[in-house]
């Protein structure tokens, strides 16, 4: 992925089929199936691939063992087949991980295993393996760290663990390697109308030259996730609200407070949430929250409320109580919910199933939906768009289609493993300058070469988007990741041909930014 080599297809001005809207999960599962189909496709993200919530949540490719238990069964089902495409199609990056629920109630084993042979069931030969009920000895052999007073058994089951924002990354280099345009940093301003009111292109601002350019497509789709209605109002200034932004928070903690290899899956908490801590990248993610937001960001913040609970829920099973000063990064993302049909409906009631919908202008929307479900929320809304568009109807082959890095057999302790096949083109770096093999700082295997590799080929174009989504540093490790901001930025500066101010101002960019991310004391003042 080149931005300047997309930047002069889009000057070229030729009219395109499709037109994606946005950059995250959504976007780029709209895009890919686009241009398998064989559309001309163009998406466009106002800042980077996957900035906002789809480089946020908490890792997992999962059916949802909660909607099981809220009767959503049409999701389970629908999200357990997802769960098994994904493994299929990008498993160097989607793993199976085994999580246990400790049980401290007498009837919590036998109603929990009952349903967890259910969600089995439902999974068919997409299944990642078989869940069981396990005695005391063996929750504390899996998680030695846990708890013992009060334990009375717990259950085992397994779901899917991914690397979110690098998914991201491939599903960009997917569209492209199928004849689409993906470019980041292009915002759109506005949306062009023909004689008889219908949308027919858009308006957008080069947010790197401040360049306008009006694009026409065929169809336009709004996969903006929490920034829908702002899409929508451009197209109907009134409209009512469709999107209700639910904030979830996680806290990265080092691996000692969670011994051994497997999750735990706390099922119901004080606020009737599940609470999740999960081995990640050598880390441990503990969350999360269902916070319901009026302020929609880019950058959106945790409430000091939502760390206090985080960590006083995992204190009540873990030996080790975590603290405040043992959080090594703090991040929020902000839940594209669709807009509840009842009054005074809690976000964490509002089902996490997509709707597509047609404006009377034909700008196609999908709002809601998550993660695991990208690719069918994908093949969804094409549909529609075909329809909408009057284009060539053809058949979705997402569903069999290795994503870009696909390996199959991954070495897990080769740092450079998530980058699947690309892997060897970036040692190939190091082969023709020793160089790059150095580590941007001690404690932690990044490269030089890295960096390189994610400005030609990756598209990065700022230190964040490297230090947050083409490596996931500022999120394990907020503090550490601020010593690599300088190495990082030189290096991109002699990649992209900036001068040392542009490196300068990243730097401090960058270290504000990851500020946000440190929790520095006990004062309520730094998180509000």
């Amino acid at each position: 992925m080149n931005r300047q080599t997309n930047l002069e297809k889009i000057k070229q001005g030729y009219p395109w089929d499709v037109i994606v809207i946005g950059g995250g999960a959504t976007g780029l599962g709209c895009g890919v199936e686009s241009a398998t189909r064989g559309f001309k496709t163009l998406l466009l993200e106002q800042h980077d691939f996957a900035k906002g919530t789809s480089s946020r949540s908490t890792k997992l490719v999962h059916g949802g063992v909660r909607y099981l238990a809220q009767g959503d069964v049409s999701l389970v089902l629908e999200a357990l087949k997802e769960r098994g495409l994904m493994r299929q199609n990008a498993p160097h990056l989607v793993r199976n991980q085994s999580f246990i629920i400790p049980n401290y109630d007498w009837w919590g084993g036998p109603f929990y295993t009952l349903g967890l042979k259910v969600y089995d069931m439902m999974s068919g030969k997409l299944g990642l393996g078989p869940s069981e009920h396990i005695s005391t000895k063996e929750v504390m052999q899996a998680i030695p760290n846990l708890k013992k007073k009060g334990l009375s058994g717990g259950v085992i089951y397994f779901d899917g663990q991914f690397d979110d924002a690098r998914l991201a990354v491939n599903l960009a280099q997917t569209l492209e390697d199928n004849e689409g345009v993906a470019i980041n940093y292009m915002k759109v301003t506005g949306l062009i109308k023909d004689e008889e009111g219908f949308v027919s292109g858009v308006k957008v601002e080069d947010q790197e030259s401040g360049e306008a350019y009006e694009l026409q497509a065929k169809v336009v789709i709004n996969a903006t996730g929490v920034f829908a209605d702002s899409i929508i109002r451009m197209d109907e200034p009134g409209a009512l609200k469709t999107i209700v932004p639910s904030q979830g928070v996680h806290i990265v903690l080092e691996k000692k407070f969670l011994q051994g290899d497997s999750a735990i899956m706390i099922p119901k908490t004080s606020d009737g949430r599940v609470l999740f801590a999960v081995p990640w990248h050598g880390k441990v993610i503990v969350g999360t929250t269902d916070t319901q937001m009026e302020e929609i960001s880019l950058e959106p913040r945790a409430l000091k409320e939502e760390i206090d609970f985080i960590l006083s829920t995992a204190g009540q099973y873990l030996t080790y109580q975590p603290k405040r000063s043992d959080v090594l990064s703090v991040f929020a993302g902000l839940r594209p919910l669709a807009a509840p049909g009842e009054e005074g409906e809690k976000t964490k009631e509002i089902s996490r199933s997509h709707k597509v919908t047609v404006s009377p202008s034909g700008l196609v929307n999908i709002i809601g939906g998550k993660w695991t479900t990208y690719r069918k929320m994908g093949e969804d809304t094409l549909d529609k768009a075909v329809m909408v568009a009057g284009l060539e109807e053809k058949s979705s082959v997402t569903a069999d289609m290795p994503i870009h890095g696909y390996v199959k057999n991954i070495n897990e302790e080769d740092h450079l493993h998530y980058y699947g096949s690309d892997a060897s083109k970036i040692k190939d770096l190091i082969v023709k300058d020793h160089s790059l093999g150095e580590k941007l700082t001690e404690r932690y295997p990044y490269l030089k070469a890295e960096v390189v590799w994610a400005v030609h080929h990756e598209m990065a174009r700022t230190v964040e988007d490297f230090l947050a989504r083409r490596t996931r540093f500022l999120l394990l490790d907020a503090r550490e990741s601020i010593k690599a901001a300088p190495v990082v930025a030189k290096l991109m500066a002699e990649a992209l041909g900036r001068r040392r101010r542009w490196q300068k101002e990243q730097v401090e960019a960058y270290t504000t930014l990851a500020g946000e991310y440190i929790l520095s004391d006990e004062s309520p003042e730094t998180d509000e």
